[in-house]
């Protein structure tokens, strides 16, 4: 009897998980899934690109100090530093 709730109760979160799963699927196969997986694929390339730029900066920042130490107080201005 034992047995028969076990599996009973293995084959009710079995059929739950399938069910969620496939429609998560459906959904990203579907018009609106296909949209909003490109919108989170365009905020995390701008979240990229802009960390990269950060360290670029940075990394500029530490070269110049090193090869001139007179040079800390320079600022490198940058295209978006003259349009902002």
């Amino acid at each position: 009897m034992i047995g028969r709730v076990v599996w009973f109760a293995a084959g009710a979160a079995a059929g739950a998980y399938g069910t969620v799963k496939a429609r998560r699927a459906a959904y990203r196969l579907s018009g609106p899934g296909i949209i909003d997986q490109a919108a989170a694929l365009g905020v995390g390339w701008r979240a990229f690109s802009a960390d990269l730029r950060e360290g670029m900066r940075e990394r500029e920042d530490a070269v110049v100090t090193k090869l001139d130490p007179a040079a800390i107080h320079l600022q490198i201005v940058t295209s978006e530093d003259q349009t902002g």
